[in-house]
């Protein structure tokens, strides 16, 4: 039986974020996959080639902030 569970890795152990069914020392196969956040979904969308000082210039100007949205 296949049982998905959220857990949190921290300090070498990884953490159920919920109770698990199984007994005390149970053997069982972990396989990892990583949440993805929005900022992960994102990156390399954009396939910059430019001067990485003109790209941060970009990203801080404040004519493309988030107040000046429509």
């Amino acid at each position: 039986m296949n049982v998905e569970i959220e857990a949190t890795f921290e300090n070498g152990v990884f953490r159920p974020c919920q109770p698990v069914a199984l007994e005390e020392h149970a053997k069982v196969v972990l396989t990892i996959k990583p949440r993805r956040t929005s900022l992960r979904d994102l990156a390399g969308m954009m396939k910059w080639q430019g001067d990485p000082e003109v790209l941060r210039r970009i990203a801080e100007d404040p004519e493309f902030g988030i107040m000046e949205s429509p």
